[in-house]
């Protein structure tokens, strides 16, 4: 079993070489193949950064019978209809800014030799042996199951569909044989299958002992022949496994391929996860291959609860999210919504409150803020730090390591959240210091100067940090800062200090437009979160306006709400009224321990309304200007529950 544990240092090799799943070319790609591509673009990209040189592969998996049905269906021949799909697939994806450096045709006679060759390997080494194959075979998955894996019924676990009963004389792969040696490497390095749910699950399968699985289908005409028996084809997910090697060069250029492998990561979905942490690294076993370094398992993108799937026609076309909204704020949610490996959930009103909070109120708005400021107080140009307190600095520092330690575990929403810290510290920064205040006094000039500039300078810092994950907004953030170069060229672009003092910046139009929330969003569900709602130019009478019953409150208490970036969760006392509690949309510009003991102005006879699972009851009032938001306060302390006239 050589390679059985072999694990290379990770500073052995100068890339960074990183798999997503091969996908089924017998349908169009769902938002689900792109949450996963993008994640693993991001990862790339930001390794690129860092200085390794990234590689990221993908590519169809052509050889299932769905494949050759979907062909016939459609009057070609399955190569024929490959070829077109994998156009299809191609064109999605770089729509979506994937950087591929190999995108994989299992069709392709390159991949062919490349199956045929380890095929023949794991052979030779006496794993591979005949024998007479019964049991359950679900088409949609292309995956033979146990009986006790089916659910009631005998269905698929995954497609929920009776699994075909087959009886066949195949080629048999000794899975049973590297059991211990997996178990073994897993414990050994418990990092190789992350996280680390999907560890237990892959460990809880090994302890109870593996069988023996068959690797080669009998009487079919799509698929790659037995080298040793051309009268049998290599069963679907053996040939597909290979691609990871294949597309690297294995079996046609050693060079590359000892430049690329092992891989750095294999990424892919919790329904494929046995696939890749048993079945792959015993066939690399077997042959003598060295094993990945890691298999991180993800979770799905469901919509609504359900999974997207294209057998249960439950998809989101991604290029209907690009043409509508373009593909930075696809990336974005993607990225930064769900924890990642844990199930996610897409509704297009999770989509607009995650777009709108994080890029367009948050990094959109300090654009805009900052540039606007800068063309008002210092002519246009990048002011000069001498006077800088140093606060922004500090912020961006530790966001910066906040940022590696998250990216270099894959926890991807904490890296895309970690990169957009510094933004929403300096939209604060900004109501804190007030820029317009310090215009009025001329002895405070280098001040003005030093604000300016340090938060001009975090949002070009942030653009790099935030270039793994968007493809266009930190080009354009640089460009309108006046900035040359790009923000992708390297780890040094993230130090501080590299905006130049006296350069002229161009400012230009809002990166980031709001989004309009869905048509079942309330005025008073966007206001109580702090969104802006339409202006209305219709007049009312005095007893319309009297229907309002605005009151003075006390914040007793304020918290922050799990998951919501832009929310709290502030307990008012109302006098007479008692208590209220009222989700507010202002943890951008207001820290919780603020707001305890100020008061302010509520609404405190809206209709309750729940966000983001939490019961709000009333609506603070607040002042939105270029400079951010300001709440409305009494202009002297007044007793809690007093009417608002």
């Amino acid at each position: 079993m050589n390679g059985a544990g072999a694990r290379s240092g990770q500073g052995e090799k100068p890339s960074f070489y990183m798999t997503v799943a091969i996908d089924y070319s017998n349908s169009v790609p769902h938002l689900g193949h792109a949450y996963e591509k993008v994640a693993a673009d991001a990862v790339v990209r930001y390794h690129r950064l860092r200085g390794r040189e990234g590689f990221l592969l993908g590519g169809n998996d052509e050889h299932s019978v769905n494949v050759l049905r979907s062909a016939r269906a459609q009057g070609l021949e399955p190569k024929a209809y490959c070829d077109r799909m994998h156009r299809v697939f191609r064109e999605t994806y770089e729509r979506l800014g994937l950087q591929l450096d190999e995108f994989m045709q299992t069709s392709g006679e390159r991949h062919a030799r490349a199956v045929q060759s380890l095929a023949q390997a794991i052979y030779d080494n006496g794993y591979v042996y005949k024998g007479l194959y019964a049991g359950w075979y679900c088409a949609s998955c292309e995956a033979f199951y146990h009986e006790k894996e089916l659910e009631e019924g005998r269905l698929c676990p995954v497609h929920r569909r009776p699994a075909d009963y087959i009886e066949e004389e195949n080629y048999f792969f000794k899975l049973s044989a590297f059991r211990d040696a997996i178990l073994e490497h897993i414990e050994r390095h418990p990092d190789f299958v992350e996280p680390e749910t999907r560890r237990n699950e892959v460990l809880a399968v090994l302890r109870g002992g593996l069988e023996d699985i068959s690797i080669s289908r009998a009487n079919m005409e799509w698929g790659i022949p037995v080298p040793w028996d051309p009268s049998q084809v290599i069963y679907v997910w053996f040939d597909a496994l290979i691609s990871y090697v294949s597309g690297i060069g294995y079996g046609s250029d050693p060079e590359r391929f000892r430049r690329y492998w092992p891989a750095d990561v294999h990424l892919v979905g919790k329904d494929i996860s046995r696939f890749h942490a048993i079945i792959w690294p015993a066939m690399l076993m077997a042959s003598g291959l060295e094993l990945p370094r890691k298999i991180f398992v993800h979770g799905f993108l469901n919509y609504r609860g359900s999974k997207l799937s294209k057998s249960s026609g439950n998809v989101i076309a991604p290029a209907d999210l690009l043409d509508r909204f373009g593909v930075d704020p696809v990336r974005w949610f993607l990225c930064a919504e769900t924890p990642f490996g844990e199930d996610g959930d897409f509704t297009e009103e999770s989509f607009v409150h995650r777009v709108n909070a994080d890029l367009a109120n948050d990094l959109g708005n300090l654009l805009s803020r900052v540039t606007a400021m800068i063309e008002r107080y210092t002519e246009g140009r990048v002011p000069s730090p001498e006077a800088s307190d140093g606060l922004l600095r500090r912020a961006t520092e530790e966001a910066k390591e906040a940022y590696v330690r998250a990216m270099e575990r894959l926890a991807l929403r904490e890296a895309a959240q970690a990169a957009l810290e510094p933004v929403r510290r300096a939209n604060k920064y900004l109501d804190e210091r007030a820029p317009w205040e310090l215009a009025r006094h001329p002895g405070r000039r280098a001040e003005l100067e030093a604000v300016l500039y340090d938060v001009a300078e975090t949002l070009r810092l942030c653009a790099v940090l935030l270039s793994p994950f968007l493809v266009r907004a930190p080009e354009a953030i640089w460009e309108q800062l006046g900035v040359e170069g790009s923000p992708r060229s390297g780890w040094a672009a993230a130090g501080w200090g590299g905006l130049r003092p006296g350069s002229r910046i161009r400012r230009g139009q809002p990166i980031f437009p709001r989004l309009e929330a869905p048509a079942a969003s309330t005025a008073a569900e966007a206001g109580a979160a702090g969104e802006e709602v339409a202006e209305s130019s219709e007049l009312v009478d005095i007893e319309t306006f009297r229907r309002l019953d605005l009151r003075v409150a006390r914040v007793a208490a304020a918290e922050r709400i799990p998951g919501a970036d832009r929310l709290l969760k502030l307990t008012l006392e109302a006098g007479g009224l008692g208590r209220r509690q009222v989700v507010a949309g202002v943890a951008g510009q207001y820290r919780p321990e603020e707001l305890v003991g100020r008061q302010v102005v509520f609404v405190a006879n809206l209709k309750p309304a729940r966000l983001r699972g939490v019961e709000s009851q009333g609506m603070i009032l607040a002042a939105s200007d270029a400079a951010g938001v300001a709440l409305v306060t009494p202009e002297r302390p007044v007793e809690p529950g007093s009417r608002v006239k």
